[in-house]
């Protein structure tokens, strides 16, 4: 199998690895806007890996699928792209960087009958899955609360928040994406808030550095979710869902960031098991078994996991929360959609 990467940065190099792993991949040709940053990449990849010295060149390589990984406003134009190509796309989300070019992107791909994978990782992860498993086995009953939380250990540098899209686009999507999934349920209306007590660059950037959502979902359950730039004593992303049968959480383990009290009570944190450092190890395993699946796909192997449609239907909910924290009001999902 032929694979194209789109961008050679710290996530393209995390998927690079992972492709590079697969036995399918017999080559893996890198290029990125920054060509000396694809061939210092391709160097420390195994023999399958090579460099090319523009992203143009991918489409010219004969390319049985791409894996687009590049800066956030050029994804729309390599999907579009690629799939005008007949080119199966693996995409980091989002897949432009706004509703109505996601909408555009969408369109596009479904126009073209081409598959686009986009990277909500967490749909991938064994606590996640298993969670959806249990839900949808009975074993909770109905649902009455899910909550979902993304913490990060430390604020990202301040060059990348004019364009992260804002704290509920960049991160909690991924929660609002991982409750759609688990659930199999739509959002029908949120209200949200934000707060900004951190780094003044981002209250600068129009954003904020901690946020809280709450979502009523069609069939009545209530979900929370929260994220924030400072939690100091590790990364933590866990899920938990309440039912009228039982209760469960995915993500709680010995490197989850949190201490039990009284603390006399609680086994401490082991020295060789520290809080997970970012998402990047936490949802390692996600990570890979994400490319895996879209390798899967490109064999013909299984459908896609996670189409584009539903990243858009997570875009829609992260651009509710956004109007909520700003009007001050509850925003029907409705009022968003296009």
């Amino acid at each position: 199998m032929r694979i194209g990467l789109a961008g050679a940065g710290r996530i393209g190099a995390r998927h690079a690895a992972a492709l590079c792993a697969l036995p399918e991949v017999d080559t893996l040709l890198i290029a990125d806007a920054d060509a000396a940053r694809a061939r210092d990449l391709a160097v420390r990849l195994p023999s399958p890996a090579r460099a090319l010295d523009a992203v143009g060149e991918l489409f010219a390589a004969g390319l049985d699928g791409l894996v687009v990984a590049a800066a956030t406003d050029a994804h729309a134009a390599l999907v579009e792209r690629a799939v005008a190509a007949r080119t199966p796309v693996f995409c980091e989300k989002p897949l432009a960087a706004d509703v109505d070019g996601t909408f555009h992107t969408v369109r596009s791909a479904a126009a073209a009958g081409v598959p686009v994978q986009v990277g909500f990782q967490r749909r991938f992860d064994a606590g996640n899955a298993a969670a959806r498993e249990a839900l949808a086995s009975g074993r909770l009953g109905w649902l009455h609360t899910v909550r979902s939380c993304s913490f990060d250990p430390s604020p990202p540098p301040p060059a990348y928040v004019p364009s992260s899209g804002g704290l509920f686009r960049d991160c909690v999507i991924h929660d609002l994406d991982l409750i759609r999934f688990v659930t199999g349920r739509e959002v029908v209306r949120v209200m949200a808030a934000g707060a900004n007590r951190g780094d003044d660059f981002f209250r600068e950037c129009g954003d904020i550095d901690t946020g809280s959502a709450l979502l009523v979902l069609d069939d009545g359950t209530l979900g929370v979710v929260s994220a924030t730039r400072y939690n100091a004593a590790g990364y933590d992303a866990r899920l938990e869902l309440f039912g009228s049968k039982d209760s469960i959480v995915a993500g709680l383990d010995d490197r989850t960031p949190a201490a039990a009290l009284p603390e006399r009570d609680a086994e401490p944190q082991s020295a060789d098991r520290p809080a997970y450092s970012g998402f990047m190890e936490r949802f390692s395993d996600a990570y890979d078994a994400e490319i895996q699946a879209f390798v899967d796909m490109v064999a013909g192997r299984r459908a896609n996991p996670c189409p584009p449609e539903d990243a858009l239907e997570a875009f829609y909910l992260a651009e509710a929360c956004e109007m909520s924290m700003r009007e001050g009001r509850i925003v029907g999902t409705g009022e968003v959609r296009r």
